[in-house]
């Protein structure tokens, strides 16, 4: 009993009066406040990051995190599932695409259309050309880009498809670099036409 009214003595506002038991619960009572305040800072955090949290109390704002965080998640599902849809529609397009390319040079054989470049000289410096070549994706502008580095610059061009081929014609003129007499170009126009084959 004796023992009882001195604990109650030392006890002053609910501290020990004894130093090193005060010492200690002061020591928690900071620690809890920081950690309740870290724990009021990130709720309020949270509270900013979820767009439909209208009440302030915590298990209000955690639940509204969840419920948000679950319609995120089936969000993130539905555009995945729309990105592969996507892309399976691509995949299939570019199939397509390539078995047309393959009908196209079958078409163009079943009419028995060979290949063929005619050059013509009309001038010092000026050709006539004809190039019959299969038609497929981007030929065309690599023929095209391909005449222009070799000095042979298009003009008066004409242009017409039919049966899976493109025929060409076109007036030339041979830039001062370019001129290599027109059995050399005739050999690497038709070169060109077949590289891509």
């Amino acid at each position: 009993m004796a023992e009882e009214a001195d604990f109650e003595r030392k006890m002053v506002g609910g501290r020990h009066s004894d130093d090193d038991t005060e010492v200690f619960k002061s020591k928690n009572l900071k620690a809890e406040r920081r950690r309740r305040e870290k724990l009021s800072s990130r709720l309020l955090e949270l509270r900013a990051l979820v767009p439909k949290i209208t009440n302030m109390t915590k298990p209000t704002i955690i639940t509204d995190a969840i419920s948000y965080i679950h319609e995120l998640k089936s969000r993130v599902q539905e555009l995945s599932d729309q990105i592969l849809a996507m892309e399976a529609t691509i995949n299939e397009h570019e199939q397509q695409l390539e078995r047309s390319e393959v009908d196209v040079a079958q078409e163009m054989k079943n009419w028995g259309i060979e290949p063929e470049v005619k050059v013509s000289k009309i001038d010092t410096n000026k050709l006539w050309i004809k190039i019959l070549f299969q038609k497929t994706r981007c030929r065309f502008t690599r023929i095209i880009e391909a005449m222009t580095v070799l000095g042979l610059v298009p003009a008066d061009m004409s242009v017409t498809t039919s049966k899976g081929a493109v025929l060409l014609t076109s007036h030339i003129e041979v830039m001062d670099d370019g001129m290599q007499g027109t059995e050399r170009i005739k050999e690497l126009l038709l070169e060109l036409i077949t590289t891509y084959d």
